[in-house]
């Protein structure tokens, strides 16, 4: 039967316009007429688009999945939404149709609009395949006429490895099937609670409005049932063929939306998606569910961009022979061939009784372990994800992957249980080495390849033998790491082997790293690095994790054990090891051998760094500036620090050789500039900075939206002399109606007030029209008029108000880095009266 315009509500619900809507009577493969019921964003038939977007919804939706996608599209972008027969307001059917059924009528419809322009699809759940079933016959027809694939939270395979979506069998349950689907409104409205965000009221009323009626639902049932689990169902080979067509799109740009929470398409169908189609562009949206969509209202403008992206693409083809090799274990060997029994790693351990690792020892169990993994099906190209602390096993195991051109991917423990699931999750890693207490956690995520316990380690290094040459693709994926979350959800970050290779270099030659040095290792990367570089590195008994877990004492022993010629440390681990400083008849002897402390991880105070200076006399104490995406970009001396005192930012120094800085100004941020005094957000250039970030397409177009070049979210200025001066973070700018205030700075001044251990500026009220709030911890009790007004008298700017904590948020990595997020937070729900 067909529905009538009248039928169709559109005056009540929200996001619609009704002039969108359409109906068109296509014959089928039967000589069958029916009628579907369609959006199209085209009102005037006089404008002609230059390409055309299909959108094809999945069960239970209809076409107002798209309504934000047709609302946000421009003139010369035509998009089309289906409602499918039996759903949405498309006619319904006496009986089910199958798969090869609905791509049929897919591609009737498309045929019947004549659509004279390239066509990207875009589909979501069960549209997955109908609308790759119709791109495949597009294709063979025309191989141009598709420009572009969107997928959203669909499969097209049931990876054998895993379970199908329990809630769908659940559905298809003996009994269950038409109570749940058909005969009640469990599935329909189910649907829209399965959303990672509350999806309003009347936008859920909307989504299940064309199921009124039990006959509404016939299809939804339909659906249901036809998705083929079973080999023998009927729907299974045509799901098959469409499975094995996507090697079709081999030459064709696809784009992959996810939403990781979702409880039906999980990440596991992403994975095997990106596996069919490794050309894929990916963006997961932390928190989104299987609305995606709905979830992540950003999303069809990303998709809007990408699909522009598309008219302006520039082939990039690398010859064979152009193709540069990467060795990163050559250091490593050549010191195990000059001074095989010489010490590469020591690891202090409670017990007073050091592990030592010589050069050989290591080199060797780099190449076992290497050959295990070949021998185990580990290839060059995967990911091994490796949930280990900082030591020998973490190290060889490290270089053995490299030495294969396998990618490891390394999630802080600092991230937490909850921020370690969301990176593996979002890094897809295809192996897994762990620790046996992360082993339950391993089998959680079902990390589908090799996995192993370091209690299995010895059996599987035994198992190898030596290797030969260990250079790969030097554009190839070396590492994914993570940021520390402290903004948001710490992002991976790829760096290919080049890049890898490229920060040994910056640190070697900047800092003149030599065979004599011996780093003490208080900071996580240098534990990985030391070997590449070729010096001999030592961990200090600590939680890495926890930079403020690092005591006097334990440093002094590790200091001392190797004759330590570098010390890398957090602020807050040099803030702990100098409030754990003994009294002067107690103190232990402290090796003078050490002449080079490097900190950073976060603003590091000058009274910091100058108590630093007294405890080691000798050493150059020098500040290095960077982030998870470069390190290190500029650096500075505690004598050029304590020239120029702080008082408009944190002063980090000049660039170091290759890399270049420049400001987007606040008021135009669309540009650069490298004028001084200039405030706004902090842009470098870098041959050793990140490749991109992991699975976060338009993360990535944002922070490289100035090509070549990497936008820091730091926000800053430059000096007249180049140097860099740090101002806070774009995201904790102030915006008042005066215009913006960075924190920073009036930080800085607050802190040098007595009596005042730590301050936190944020911003509290609606975006432009904030009002500046000082939060401080003492050292003593200060009278509030009193500290009111001196706070007010050194800021520089009007404070609305003061309030005392009794400690600030840092974050979980370097527990220096003021959580002001959720100072702002705080500070509005006692100025506010509600907590």
């Amino acid at each position: 039967m067909n529905q009538p315009l009248h039928r169709i509500p559109f005056s009540d619900l929200p996001g619609i316009d009704p002039e969108w809507s359409r109906f068109i009577e296509i014959a089928d493969s039967e000589g069958t007429e029916h009628t579907f019921h369609y959006l199209d964003s085209q009102k005037d038939p006089a404008v002609n688009p230059e390409l055309t977007i299909i959108c094809v919804h999945g069960n239970p939706t209809w076409s107002y999945l798209w309504r934000n996608l047709l609302a946000l599209a421009p003139k010369n972008i035509r998009v089309v939404a289906v409602d499918q027969l039996g759903m949405g307001f498309s006619e319904r059917t006496a009986e089910y149709r199958s798969l090869s059924q609905r791509v049929n009528d897919l591609v009737a419809f498309v045929r019947a609009l004549d659509i004279q322009t390239p066509i990207v699809s875009i589909a979501h759940d069960w549209g997955g395949p109908i609308s790759l079933g119709w791109v495949e016959r597009e294709l063979q027809e025309d191989s141009q006429r598709i420009a572009g694939v969107v997928l959203l939270n669909t499969a097209v395979h049931q990876p054998e490895a895993f379970k199908s979506p329990g809630l769908i069998r659940l559905a298809r349950a003996r009994g269950l099937l038409a109570p749940v689907t058909q005969y009640s409104h469990i599935f329909v409205r189910g649907t829209t609670l399965l959303s990672g965000k509350r999806i309003p009221i009347d936008v859920a009323r909307a989504f299940a409005i064309p199921y009124r009626n039990r006959e509404d639902r016939f299809a939804v049932r339909g659906f249901v049932a036809d998705i083929p689990f079973e080999p023998s169902h009927q729907s299974r080979s045509a799901l098959d063929s469409i499975a094995e067509s996507l090697t079709l799109l081999s030459e064709t740009p696809v784009l992959l939306c996810w939403g990781p929470r979702d409880p039906v398409f999980s990440d596991q169908y992403l994975r095997d998606l990106m596996n069919r189609l490794p050309q894929s562009a990916v963006h997961r949206y932390e928190g989104a569910s299987h609305l995606v969509s709905e979830d992540a209202p950003q999303l069809f403008s990303d998709v809007l961009s990408w699909v522009d992206s598309l008219s302006v693409a520039k082939e990039v083809k690398l010859s064979e022979q152009t193709v540069n090799q990467v060795d990163l274990t050559e250091a490593l060997r050549s010191r195990a061939s000059k001074s095989p029994s010489g010490i590469a790693l020591t690891l202090m351990q409670k017990t007073g009784v050091p592990k030592e690792v010589s050069w050989l020892t290591l080199d060797t169990r780099v190449q076992e372990f290497a050959a295990g993994m070949r021998k185990s099906g580990i290839k060059s190209g995967d990911r091994i994800a490796l949930l280990i602390p900082p030591g020998p096993e973490l190290i060889a195991l490290i270089y053995a992957a490299w030495s294969i051109g396998a990618c490891i991917v390394l999630a802080d423990s600092g991230l937490g249980a909850r921020g370690i699931i969301r990176a593996l999750k979002g890094a897809h890693p295809d192996h897994v080495f762990a620790i046996p207490k992360a082993m339950p956690l391993v089998r959680l995520l079902q990390i589908p390849g090799v996995r192993i316990s370091t209690k299995e380690l010895s059996d599987f290094r035994e198992c190898g033998t030596t290797l030969g040459i260990s250079s790969h693709d030097s554009e190839s994926d070396g590492a994914v790491v993570f940021t520390s979350g402290s903004t948001g959800p710490a992002k991976g970050v790829r760096y290919s082997r080049n890049r890898i290779a490229k920060t040994v270099a910056v640190l070697r030659d900047h800092y003149g790293l030599t065979d004599h040095d011996v780093i003490i290792a208080a900071f996580a990367p240098w534990a990985v690095f030391g070997p590449a570089i070729g010096i001999a590195s030592v961990l200090p008994v600590m939680n890495l994790s926890k930079p403020s877990s690092l005591t006097y004492s334990h440093l002094v022993s590790a200091i001392n054990q190797a004759s330590g010629t570098l010390l890398w440390a957090s602020p807050a681990a040099l803030r702990n090891v100098l409030e754990t400083v003994p009294l002067e008849r107690d103190r232990e002897s402290v090796g003078s051998a050490i002449r080079l402390i490097l900190s950073a991880g976060a603003p590091v105070p000058p009274a910091l760094l100058a108590k630093v200076a007294e405890l080691f006399p000798g050493a150059e104490l020098r500040t290095p500036y960077g982030m998870t995406e470069a390190l290190p970009l500029t650096d500075i001396s505690i004598n050029d620090i304590l020239l120029h005192p702080n008082s408009d930012g944190v002063n980090v120094g000049r660039p170091i050789a290759g890399v270049d800085i420049k400001i987007a100004p606040w008021n135009e941020p669309d540009q650069l500039t490298d004028k001084p005094h200039v405030m706004g957000e902090i842009v470098v250039k870098a041959a050793h900075m990140r490749s991109s970030y992991d699975n976060l397409e338009f993360t990535n177009r944002s922070a490289s939206a100035f090509d070549g070049w990497h936008r820091t979210g730091d926000v800053g200025h430059l000096d007249p002399t180049g140097g860099l001066w740090i101002e806070g973070r774009v995201a904790h700018v102030i915006t008042t109606s005066r215009g913006p205030v960075t924190p920073v700075p009036i930080e800085q001044n607050v802190e040098k007030l007595e009596g005042i251990y730590q301050a936190a500026c944020v911003g509290v009220g609606p975006t432009g029209n904030q009002v500046v709030v000082v939060v401080v911890v003492l050292e003593y009790k200060i009278p509030e008029l009193e500290l009111m007004d001196s706070i007010r008298a050194v800021s520089g700017v009007p404070v609305s108000s003061v309030l005392i904590i009794k400690k600030l948020p840092t974050d979980i990595r370097h527990n220096a880095k003021i959580n002001r997020e959720k100072v702002s937070q705080w500070a509005a729900s006692i100025l506010s009266g509600s907590s």
